[in-house]
């Protein structure tokens, strides 16, 4: 698998997207500071927000550990993009893969906790995802060097508990 690699203006830390006609940038910045949701919603919520930024062609690696909330950012994602409902959108541990199509994107959720080797990746041909209009949202690919080498945007998931003992959400979100 190959992703092609950004280069001249996409490398900028501005991108472009076109939606409905209207030219909408947003700045890049490589290190986002943490967003601290406090509930499912809020995560669900975060990620709807997230999808107004997300131009595809895209390649963002979902990381955390299990429960961190991976799937519920995709939920938010899926929503904002109308793809999908909330309720719609599940774990594709054993599937590997959901697709969910908007007018705006491809949404491709792909969950790679099962796939140990380089050559069971390669089985899955993700290279043949790859399209103008797709956006790869892949939970675990930090396990695969050359994910993590290729990636547009990384985003963190961490279960933290506050000073109260109550369970919330970090999320960090890295990009080229």
């Amino acid at each position: 698998m190959v992703f092609r690699r950004r280069t001249g203006s996409d490398a900028l830390a501005a991108r472009a997207c076109r939606y409905t006609g209207a030219l909408v940038l947003f700045a890049m910045t490589p290190v986002s500071s943490p967003i601290i949701t406090h509930s499912a919603e809020e995560t669900i919520a975060f990620g709807r927000a997230l999808a107004a930024e997300l131009c595809p062609p895209l390649v963002v690696l979902l990381c955390g550990d299990l429960g961190a909330g991976k799937t519920t950012l995709v939920k938010g994602i899926a929503e904002g993009f109308q793809a999908a409902s909330r309720d719609q959108v599940t774990s594709p541990t054993f599937t590997l893969v959901h697709e969910y199509r908007s007018p705006r994107a491809v949404l491709y959720h792909i969950d790679l906790y099962r796939i140990d080797t380089e050559r069971e990746l390669e089985t899955l041909g993700l290279d043949d995802l790859l399209a103008p209009n797709s956006i790869l949202l892949i939970e675990w690919g930090e396990k695969f060097p050359r994910l993590r080498r290729d990636r547009d945007m990384e985003i963190t998931l961490e279960r933290v508990k506050d000073e109260l003992g109550e369970s919330k959400r970090r999320i960090r979100r890295t990009t080229r």
